[in-house]
């Protein structure tokens, strides 16, 4: 039985939708991504999210950016920047377990050391997020 609290269908309809986490991850680099397998590390960096957020593989949203002009630390070496936005579920621990994986997938696959890896986390209300054409979720007037 649901013990939650009843504020009506649309309230409770919001309780529903928010525990809902669609983890969406945009890496870009200065790499240039021509004869790179961008299917095979797309297909790591969605594994290892759905796997660390406990999330179904068709819920994670990845995607690759190459030949991005990048400067970091002053050079132009090869770097990688990565933005992770989710509904929920995002905590340090989540969060350092994240940024050690991606950063392997990107060292291992397109030679960016993980010292040269940078990951902002955004932990965003589902109103802030579109999908199928509307928000996640609706608030009331």
């Amino acid at each position: 039985m649901d013990d939650r609290p009843k504020f009506g269908n649309l309230q409770l309809s919001l309780l529903i939708i928010r525990e809902v986490k669609i983890p969406c991850l945009t890496v870009s680099t200065n790499v240039s991504l021509d004869g790179v397998d961008t299917s095979s590390v797309l297909s790591q960096l969605i594994s290892a999210v759905a796997k660390i957020m406990a999330r179904p593989h068709s819920y994670v949203m990845a995607a690759l950016e190459g030949s991005i002009p990048t400067c970091f630390g002053g050079t132009e070496e090869p770097a990688a920047f990565g933005e992770l936005v989710s509904m929920g579920a995002l905590n340090p621990e989540l969060n350092n377990k994240l940024t050690a994986e991606i950063a392997s997938i990107l060292e291992t696959n397109l030679s960016v050391p993980k010292s040269r890896f940078f990951l902002k986390f955004y932990d965003i209300q589902g109103y802030n997020c579109g999908l199928n054409g509307s928000i996640m979720v609706i608030q009331p007037k």
